[in-house]
C-alpha cells in the first residue's frame, strides 16, 4: 500500500474527537447525517427508482454522508460512514462505524464532495466490505456499479453487480469507487457509541448491540 495512503489512514483512525467535544454526540450526529443522506437520495429524480429497487433487495448498506475527493496529481478519497446489515426477515442491524480511504495517481486538481450510499446486494459483497478486501482492487472479485455523477445507469449497464454506489455530488465529482480502497472499522467510534469493545460482527451479524438512535435511519431504509 502506498506510503501516502497509509499516512491518510493513520490520520483518519487516530483523529478521535476529544471528550470535551462529546465523542458520543459525534457518532450520533453521523448517524443523523446518514439518515439525511438516505432521505435526500431517495428524493433525487434520477436516482429514486433505482435506489428504491436496490434497497428492497439489499443485504447491507454503507452510507458515507461526506465522501471527499481531492488532490493535485496525487489524489485521495476519504470519509467516515455507517454500515448496516439486513437479516432474512428484513430487519436492519444497528450501525457499525467505518472509514473509507483510497489513494490514486493522476491529473486531478481541487476538492469535491459527495453524499454516497453503497448498496450491498450479496453476502459476498458484505464480506468484502467487512474484511477490507477492496484494498486489493480487482482482486476483491466483487462487481461494483456506479449510479449518479459521472456514471452510467446501473439498471442498463451494470445489472447483477454485488454493490451499487449511488451519490449526489457537490463540485466535479467523478463517481465513488471502492477499487483500491481501504475500508476499516472505527473501533473507537463503535466503542463510544455502544460501550465496551464490540467487533463489527457483534453489531452486524450477531446483533448483540443496538441503539434506538438509529431508528429513523432504519425506518428510511425500509420505506
Amino acid at each position: 500500500m502506498p506510503f501516502r495512503l497509509l499516512t491518510l489512514l493513520a490520520l483518519l483512525l487516530t483523529a478521535t474527537p476529544t471528550l470535551a467535544q462529546g465523542v458520543v454526540t459525534d457518532q450520533t450526529l453521523l448517524v443523523g447525517k446518514a439518515a439525511n443522506t438516505v432521505e435526500r437520495l431517495r428524493r433525487e429524480g434520477n436516482l429514486q427508482r433505482d435506489l428504491d429497487a436496490k434497497l428492497l433487495r439489499a443485504r447491507a448498506v454503507l452510507i458515507v454522508p461526506d465522501l471527499v475527493k481531492g488532490g493535485f496529481i496525487f489524489g485521495a478519497e476519504w470519509g467516515t460512514g455507517v454500515l448496516l446489515a439486513r437479516d432474512g426477515g428484513g430487519r436492519w442491524s444497528g450501525p457499525a462505524f467505518y472509514s473509507v480511504a483510497s489513494g490514486s495517481v493522476g491529473l486531478q486538481i481541487g476538492v469535491s464532495d459527495a453524499e454516497t450510499i453503497f448498496v450491498v446486494m450479496s453476502e459476498a459483497g458484505l464480506r468484502a466490505v467487512m474484511e477490507n478486501r477492496f484494498k486489493a482492487g480487482a482482486d476483491a472479485g466483487i462487481a461494483v456499479a456506479h449510479v449518479g455523477a459521472g456514471a452510467e445507469a446501473a439498471t442498463t449497464t451494470n445489472a447483477g453487480a454485488d454493490i451499487y454506489a449511488f451519490n449526489k455530488a457537490v463540485g466535479a465529482y467523478g463517481g465513488a469507487s471502492l477499487e483500491g480502497s481501504a475500508i476499516l472499522p472505527r473501533h473507537s467510534w463503535n466503542a463510544a457509541y455502544y460501550g465496551g469493545n464490540p467487533a463489527p460482527e457483534d453489531i452486524l451479524i450477531a446483533r448483540r448491540l443496538d441503539s434506538p438512535q438509529a431508528d429513523r435511519l432504519r425506518d428510511l431504509l425500509v420505506r
